[in-house]
């Protein structure tokens, strides 16, 4: 079964320097429907007007993700990191018993979109934890880019959580295999596709369900995020 939540029925939070469509309820958005998928909790796509972000703010227990589609975001927290992420390449921080840290797009004249990812740990109170990697630029490939063993161009995710991302060319395919006891999220970011003969376009999501395998058909040059997780 697979399930499409477009784009257009996301919520939306709109200021005068932030754009941010939620996939889940987040925020002042609340929708009982849409509360995550499975460890998945948190899907927002972020725009941030140049010369602005997030001041500090407290987590706690929570995988975050940020995963840069366009410019740079700076980051800061209370571990001691300071650091730049770029387009192509992936942040993440384990909150555990707890972190502050803050957001900014360091650009004078470029907005930075880019998404933020919240996945529930399997352990509480971890001592938090920072890392960032490059992506390597493959096309028509789903790249493991986060997971619990981690690896040289993989985040670690301390959940039964795998995170691939595809850059998918018109006209290519790509075959994925699910394993009996697990589920799928797929995020499409650019282009559009069909998933399993359903046509995808931008922000569109689609929560995958007891199907043994999935083909994601480019119709256009695409960019997407596959979450592979146990049902």
């Amino acid at each position: 079964m697979i399930s499409i939540r477009k784009a257009r029925a996301r919520g939306c939070t709109q200021t005068n320097w932030l754009t941010s469509f939620h996939t889940f309820s987040f925020a002042d958005y609340y929708d009982p429907a849409q509360m995550g998928f499975k460890h998945l909790r948190v899907i927002n796509e972020d725009t941030v007007e140049p010369d602005n972000g997030f001041g500090k703010h407290p987590h706690q227990n929570m995988e975050i993700i940020s995963y840069v589609i366009e410019g740079a975001l700076a980051h800061k927290d209370s571990m001691g990191t300071g650091s730049v992420i770029h387009q192509g390449e992936i942040q993440r921080m384990s909150a555990g018993i707890g972190v502050e840290h803050s957001e900014f797009n360091p650009s004078k004249t470029e907005k930075v979109h880019f998404l933020q990812i919240w996945l529930i740990p399997e352990q509480k109170n971890i001592k938090p934890e920072y890392e960032q990697k490059a992506l390597p630029s493959v096309q028509n490939e789903l790249i493991l880019i986060g997971a619990r063993q981690g690896g040289e161009h993989t985040v670690i995710i301390h959940q039964d959580v795998k995170l691939y991302k595809a850059n998918l060319m018109q006209g290519q395919r790509i075959e994925y295999k699910f394993e009996s006891d697990r589920c799928g999220w797929l995020q499409l970011i650019k282009g559009k596709i069909q998933l399993n003969g359903q046509e995808l376009s931008p922000g569109d999501g689609a929560g995958i369900q007891n199907e043994k395998k999935i083909q994601l058909t480019g119709l256009e040059n695409a960019e997407l995020l596959l979450f592979d997780q146990k049902e």
